[in-house]
């Protein structure tokens, strides 16, 4: 009996679609790294599989970080200093697990926050019948095109929020420096009126002498 609420199986399309969506796996993280830490993140991934890397800084500091990715052995295939986003592809050279590593230990004060996604392996194709030489109908042409416009679409919005996130934190740092600023210039001004009030009254006071009289 199907569960409440449940229309019953899903359409053909429909499931070919969610089947395709877990074929590859891919991680999308946003994590916030500390000052003077270091976050390492490890992937089980197979011999021949081609891995993409992408991460940017979005808060903290000039926005960059230190990123690693070594593979099973220990040697270093990727290895940038202080950026503030990349990319990196690579296919892996044996079983094993792959470890990639954020590190802010550059920084004293400031946290960082940063996004990655990780994708292991390529996306299937739609349809089965893609590989062999047999031709798509109508429907399933469009489909393919429908569906490879929307991971266009979903990869745009990721960045653009990225981008906004970014720039929201850029204008709220702006923000506060500014305000702290006005308060300093309103503090300094305060007190330079209250010093000219003074100095000017000190002018115009009058200076009384006492005088003394000696009886003869």
């Amino acid at each position: 009996m199907p569960p409440r609420g449940s229309r019953g199986p899903l359409p053909p399309l429909l499931l070919v679609w969610a089947l395709a969506a877990c074929a590859a796996r891919a991680s999308e993280i946003t994590f916030e790294l500390p000052d003077n830490a270091k976050q390492c993140f490890y992937e089980e991934i197979a011999q021949g599989t081609k891995c993409t890397l992408e991460f940017q800084v979005i808060t903290g500091g000039h926005y960059d970080v230190d990123c690693r990715l070594e593979d099973p052995d220990g040697i270093v295939l990727y290895k940038e200093m202080k950026k503030q986003y990349d990319s990196f592809t690579f296919t892996a050279s044996r079983n094993g697990t792959y470890k990639f590593c954020f590190s802010n230990e550059f920084s004293t004060f400031t946290h960082k926050t940063v996004y990655f996604d990780f994708q292991v392996g390529e996306d299937p194709p739609l349809f089965p019948s893609e590989n062999r030489v047999t031709a798509l109908t109508q429907m399933e042409s469009a489909c393919v095109s429908i569906h490879e416009a929307l991971k266009s679409v979903i990869d745009y919005q990721t960045h653009f929020r990225l981008r906004e996130a970014q720039g929201r934190s850029r204008a709220e740092d702006l923000n506060t420096r500014v305000a702290y600023w006005s308060i300093g210039e309103a503090i300094i001004l305060l007190v330079v009126s209250i010093g000219q009030v003074f100095l000017l009254k000190s002018f115009f006071s009058d200076k009384r002498t006492t005088t003394t009289r000696v009886g003869s």
